[in-house]
């Protein structure tokens, strides 16, 4: 039978529990079990797809196209198997379906109410990966911190479910704050006990407390939360700020998590997890044998999480090229013909990142222009793919205010312009270009010899492509389509032959970099930088 883990939160927002059920589930998964990861969110729309960054952080897509939230990222990263629609759930989508049945007729008349219909509904997707047959455990993170209002349904689900599955086939890991006051110079154990309360009164037990928190607990302060929470000593689980999210799993095994949670699953813990493979990934990381800087040009700097998968794929290349990698983030708007060169003249290499709309376009397409001309590296994602299409349309093929349909539907040049498919939609949520498609790449390319093979996948979230109507003259000035989407024929990835290192991408790369496979196009990039840094210090 399938055992579940349940992960809430306390106190306060943004204390981890995507990193600590990724941690959790690497170290299962590294002691042989089948586990995977999903996320239940309160809010109320049907994916972050449409959610402003700024707003929930980067929108993370699957292979199978789903908008999710950005902690299905760390799942994947951590545990470097996919996960797919049914590993995030919103209240808006079980809302949508159970009010779409309610209009079929399917309730037979029945007052359709949050208690049993809701979670009813909230059960069964919780247990729909059960059905796959393919998991021993299944961890679920509850979005959001107990006490609020959204949230109420979920706890009254995960309530309801532990009841029916039994004794020893489920948990609930509770995660919360100690906080420390620096006046009284001691930890404080309050907040926690106040939050198990308000867990108690929904009629839930946990069964483990992880506690984060900036000084170690002592064995008195084990033994308080112990005591006023009605845990056992040793399912008091110290989650200490670490340097990296990648040393938590490293945390959570010498606090013994893993068998805490395996015991009281009535499982195994015979076999000792194996992590050396994870142990090599932080050696590298920790100690770097070069640094290098690369500037981010984007539109949602201000806020790092925005793109959360491209700094983490930067940190697995610079573990592979045993490098550190210094991600500068610069404002796309900031940027213009005066300053560019005070901008970037001190980076080894720029990465143009996705996004939508016109804001700071001109200045991704000055960053752009100074790269290639100064033959300092060049890597642009998405709509930096675009960006680059545009900048050559511009200088080099002189193609007077060439841009995108999507910036300027009149502009005569449209180098990037709306798929056919994308022409009658009206909804903005869920009808883009998702999901992975496969992409064929042509021989004797700089893309060819980085990813060492002839035909790859890579997940996409766009509408907008290149116009393949321009292609022979873009090929013509040097500016290759180097990989090609075998269906349909759009161009996938460009890259500027007569340039060290500018490559371009229609997709996400940063999406499929794991800490087991870093991507290879990040790897290429880190290299072609360190390469720039060591050439730009011999001068």
């Amino acid at each position: 039978m399938t055992k579940y883990i349940f992960v809430t939160g306390g106190v306060t927002s943004s204390l981890g529990k995507g990193i600590i059920s990724a941690s959790l589930a690497k170290l299962l998964q590294a002691r042989g079990y089948k586990v995977t990861i999903q996320k239940f969110d309160p809010y109320i729309n049907i994916d972050p797809g449409t959610l402003n960054p700024y707003e929930h952080g980067e929108c993370y897509v699957t292979e199978d196209g789903a908008e999710t939230d950005l902690d299905l990222g760390h799942y994947e990263r951590f545990l470097n198997t996919p996960t797919s629609q049914s590993n995030n759930v919103t209240t808006g989508r079980i809302y949508q379906y159970v009010i779409d049945r309610e209009r079929e007729g399917a309730y037979l008349g029945k007052t359709v109410q949050v208690v049993p219909h809701i979670t009813d509904e909230i059960k069964r997707r919780m247990c729909l990966l059960e059905s796959e047959g393919q998991y021993d455990i299944i961890i679920t993170e509850l979005g959001g911190t107990v006490g609020d209002i959204e949230s109420l349904p979920f706890i009254e689900a995960v309530r309801q479910l532990r009841w029916e599955l039994g004794a020893h086939n489920s948990l609930v890991i509770h995660l919360t704050l100690v906080p420390f006051l620096a006046a009284a110079g001691e930890l404080k154990t309050k907040p926690t006990q106040h939050s198990v309360k308000t867990l108690l009164e929904y009629g839930i037990q946990p069964d483990v407390l992880v506690c984060r928190t900036e000084h170690h607990l002592n064995a008195d302060i084990r033994k308080k939360l112990a005591l006023f929470c009605n845990v056992n000593v040793n399912a008091v689980i110290e989650s200490i700020d670490a340097p990296s999210i990648y040393d938590v799993p490293l945390l959570m095994l010498k606090e013994q998590l893993d068998k805490t949670v395996l015991a009281k699953l009535k499982l195994s813990t015979k076999s000792e997890p194996n992590l050396d493979n994870w142990k090599i990934f932080l050696g590298k990381l920790k100690n770097p044998t070069a640094e290098v800087t690369i500037a981010l040009v984007g539109k949602y700097v201000e806020l790092p999480d925005a793109y959360k998968s491209i700094n983490e794929a930067f940190i697995h290349a610079g573990a592979v090229n045993e490098c550190k990698v210094r991600v500068k983030l610069i404002a796309a708007e900031s940027i213009n013909e005066s300053n560019v060169d005070e901008k970037l003249k001190r980076v080894c290499g720029v990465l143009v990142a996705p996004g939508f709309g016109e804001r700071g376009l001109e200045g991704k397409l000055e960053a752009i222009r100074y790269v290639r001309e100064n033959n300092i590296p060049f890597f642009g994602i998405c709509l930096g793919m675009q960006c680059a299409v545009i900048e050559f349309g511009r200088n080099v093929l002189k193609l007077k205010n060439a841009n995108s349909y999507e910036m300027d539907p009149k502009t005569k040049y449209p180098v990037i312009h709306l798929m056919e498919a994308q022409k009658k939609v009206k909804n903005m949520g869920g009808t883009m270009r998702l999901g992975a498609y496969d992409c064929e790449i042509k021989k004797g390319t700089k893309t060819a010899a980085i990813y060492g093979k002839g035909k790859i996948s890579e997940r996409h979230r766009h509408r907008y492509e290149f116009n393949n109507e321009y292609l022979s003259q873009y090929e013509a000035a040097g500016l290759i389509a180097s990989g090609i989407n075998p269906d349909n024929n759009l161009v996938e990835i460009v890259e500027l032959k007569s340039h060290p290192f500018f490559v371009a991408g229609q997709f996400h790369p940063e999406l499929k970099s794991t800490v087991a496979n870093p991507h290879p196009l990040f790897v290429s990039f880190v290299a072609a930088s360190l390469a720039h840094s060591k050439a730009a210090k011999q001068k």
